[in-house]
């Protein structure tokens, strides 16, 4: 039986969509259809949620946003410059599939996303970046798109929280082990503290001379309106001030590391990025989790501060197609918004 890619509505629709993003061991809460909505609303573009079914069975999601200046168009996922963790596509009940029917499967539902693309949008350029759950990018490859690997730290959440801490290096486990837990509070924190985290990035990335365009205002709105816990503030208070926190993104196995832990704003003899990500782990281990993403390990500069946690290095993939320029075109669109 072939495989049909309809669309679906992101408003009317929503709830079917995110039926199938929980059915989908490849997705995050990015891929729900509150969040995908956010993400058009703040970068001007269309979203479009493409669906794969084989009869009355879903099979695959791939959401692309349409973004078009002048006759320019592209086809984005995540949304150009929204900041979000990996969109791309996912598959929906290939698990106990044989191999060769897990391939014939991807290779049909991409296919049948591609041909939508280029038959109802006809972009001029196209760039997609795939979580790291998601590596059968052939088809891409024989459809005759660009394929660039990129890289993320995962640690894995087993064993007892001693066995995690072992796992750590001897100045990370030291810093945990000897802080005085009487002088600092680590919680999830409020809308509020939301908003304080990504103002904490965006001035770090301001005093490195480099952009930063998640807004406070989509941060908070992820937080509102995604269902409780799937973005979590983590935040670090010493008598009663704010000193730090990190956004986590959390998936049915997942914990995304996904936005803060600069360095402090203040001089304080506490290591608080290390404590956080402990916290965040450690209660990702209790809740049954099985993985930390720190989301990233292509900047060397931090990738000395993920690396003491032990993590593996996984692979992810950046697909881009089409024409020179257009990325650097919606780039100085987004610099003028």
């Amino acid at each position: 039986m072939a495989i049909e890619v309809t669309t679906l509505d992101p408003r009317t629709d929503a709830d079917e969509w995110n039926r199938y993003v929980e059915r989908s061991a490849g997705t995050n809460p990015f891929f729900r259809a509150e969040a995908l909505r956010l993400q058009a609303d703040d970068t001007g573009s269309d979203v479009h949620l493409l669906a794969g079914f084989k009869g009355q069975e879903s099979v695959g999601l791939f959401p692309v946003f349409e973004y078009a200046k002048g006759p320019i168009t592209g086809v984005f996922s995540p949304a150009p410059h929204s900041w979000s963790c990996y969109l791309g596509p996912a598959m929906v009940n290939v698990d106990k599939l044989k191999q060769r029917k897990a391939d014939r499967r991807t290779k049909r539902f991409l296919d049948g996303c591609l041909e939508w693309i280029d038959r109802e949008i006809s972009p001029l350029y196209t760039k997609f970046v795939a979580s790291a759950e998601f590596d059968d990018v052939r088809p891409f490859i024989w459809n005759g798109y660009d394929v660039k690997p990129g890289y993320t730290y995962i640690v894995d959440l087993e064993g007892s929280e001693e066995d995690l801490l072992n796992r750590f290096s001897s100045d990370a486990r030291s810093n945990v082990r000897n802080a005085d837990e009487d002088a600092y509070v680590i919680e999830e924190g409020t809308n509020d503290d939301v908003e304080r985290i990504v103002e904490q990035v965006a001035n770090r990335y301001e005093s490195q001379g480099q952009s930063f365009r998640l807004t406070p205002e989509f941060a908070r709105s992820v937080h509102e309106q995604l269902p409780d816990g799937a973005i979590r503030p983590y935040v670090c208070r010493v008598d009663g001030e704010f000193l730090g926190g990190i956004l986590i993104a959390e998936s049915k196995t997942t914990r995304y590391r996904w936005q803060g832990g600069v360095k402090p704003d203040t001089e304080v003899d506490l290591p608080i990025n290390d404590l956080l990500d402990w916290h965040a782990m450690r209660d990702g281990l209790r809740d049954g989790l099985e993985t930390y993403d720190l989301v990233g390990a292509g900047v060397p500069s931090i990738n000395r501060y993920k690396a003491k946690f032990n993590p593996r290095l996984e692979t992810h993939y950046e697909i881009t197609s089409g024409a020179f320029g257009v990325d650097f075109l919606v780039d100085q669109y987004q610099k003028h918004r």
